[in-house]
């Protein structure tokens, strides 16, 4: 079966840097893989996406070296089987409150003895080659993403759950869960010592754990606390962000304040 490079560099405390994907596009799915991410993430949770456009981005991504990874829009059994069906190599699951929902993740994301993942994975086994049905369960993450008040009060017991590949924080929702103003990515010394303390349980429990960001400024201070994956933005993000500079040069004006959209 293919190697999931970016489960196993993890899995060795090597570091990796990906890039979100928004839009409905396999062209720009496509482009963004290219680039030399690690790692990319169709988001089918906020993102302009449905499993629909994810069948078609998908192929595009595996014209590159990028590993496929999905955010389910729930934690469903059915629409995590469905995107590992598809040929994800990672799902990341959000809002995972307790044990029994990091548990429920975890069992969809793994063919019996190991879970209760169905038979089916038609296009996955095209993707990951000869042996999926026999490696699948070693080599495709299930990451749960901390980021509610009772996520943090049961950190300890979500992290301690077998079979979870990884921590995924969503910093806004995090910001939200502590009573703090929602950014993109957040300034407050407050939230960086949650970030820091759901970090230490994962580090004495070996999982991986991972940040969204929204710029290179903190996407290199996580990585230089030792985050395993840091996310350096999304497609819509790059777009938006290097259109509204250069648009803002050529007519020698101050860029315009937007509103965040957490992208």
């Amino acid at each position: 079966m293919r190697e999931n490079k970016s489960l196993n560099a993890w899995r060795q405390g090597e570091q990796t840097i990906g890039c979100w994907l928004s839009m409905a596009n396999s062209y720009s799915a496509e482009a963004i893989s290219k680039l030399g991410f690690d790692w990319v993430c169709v988001d089918l949770q906020h993102g302009m996406i449905d499993y629909t456009d994810l069948a078609q981005m998908l192929p595009a991504i595996s014209n590159s070296d990028a590993t496929p990874i999905v955010r389910v829009p729930w934690n469903e059994p059915y629409e995590i089987m469905k995107v590992l069906d598809a040929g994800a190599y990672g799902v990341i699951v959000p809002m995972v409150n307790n044990r029994a929902e990091a548990r429920q993740a975890v069992m969809a994301c793994r063919y019996p003895p190991d879970g209760n993942r169905s038979f089916g994975p038609i296009r996955g086994a095209l993707y990951g080659g000869r042996g999926y049905a026999q490696e699948a369960n070693q080599q495709l993450a299930c990451i749960a993403m901390i980021e509610t008040r009772e996520g943090i009060d049961n950190v300890e017991e979500i992290v301690s759950t077998p079979g979870l590949d990884g921590v995924y924080i969503g910093p806004a929702d995090l910001a939200l869960a502590m009573g703090l103003p929602v950014r993109g990515d957040q300034p407050e010394e407050e939230h960086l010592q949650m970030v820091k303390h759901i970090q230490s349980v994962c580090v004495q429990h070996k999982v991986a754990i991972g940040i969204h960001t929204s710029s290179l400024e903190y996407a290199q201070k996580y990585l230089a606390l030792g985050f395993n994956f840091v996310t350096l933005g999304s497609d819509a993000g790059h777009m938006t962000k290097h259109a509204a500079q250069e648009l803002a040069a050529a007519r020698g004006t101050q860029q315009e304040q937007r509103e965040s959209t957490g992208y």
